[in-house]
């Protein structure tokens, strides 16, 4: 197991913002996955996580990562681009007044054709249509380099930033 030093970015967004993103292509389509399945949701996770080194989800067995997933107030939304899966995000509404983006991806051959920040703005107005006091997320120096631009670009912001050793 490899550790390495990490910065880790912690960003919010205490109002909506207002960005109108043309759509980059035809063909897109966004689905709400209600109670997926975990063998569906590894699928995506480590489609779109892999080279970026998510652990989190990886280190659940499946009954808990089940017990995530499949709570009424996790959302997974699923990109589609002429019906191929093309990226998730993840929504945990389980705490009052505030909405996390648990995860956020495009699988790789998805990646520059402007899809993310299409994507992100259709997430951030799914998170502020349950009107929350905050919409928070974290993202790190693993992730893929356009991803903490994409983020500040949309309107979040950095209310914490920490370094870390962490495995890969």
């Amino acid at each position: 197991m490899e550790i390495v030093d990490v910065t880790v970015y912690y960003l919010e967004m205490l109002s909506p913002s207002h960005r109108t993103i043309p759509a980059p292509c035809d063909g897109l389509n966004v689905l709400h996955i209600q109670a997926p399945t975990v063998d569906d949701y590894r699928g995506l996770y480590n489609a779109v996580g892999r080279e970026f080194h998510w652990l989190s989800r990886r280190k659940l067995s499946d009954a808990e990562l089940a017990a995530v997933i499949q709570h009424p107030l996790n959302e997974l939304h699923v990109l589609q681009v002429a019906g191929v899966p093309a990226g998730f995000a993840e929504l945990d509404r389980r705490q009052p007044d505030e909405i996390e983006l648990v995860q956020f991806g495009l699988t790789r051959e998805f990646i520059g054709r402007g899809l993310g920040k299409w994507f992100l703005q259709r997430t951030i107005d799914q998170a502020w249509s349950y009107q929350p006091r905050r919409f928070w997320l974290h993202t790190c120096t693993l992730d893929h380099p356009a991803a903490l631009p994409n983020y500040l670009k949309a309107g979040f912001v950095l209310f914490k930033q920490e370094a870390v050793r962490r495995e890969l």
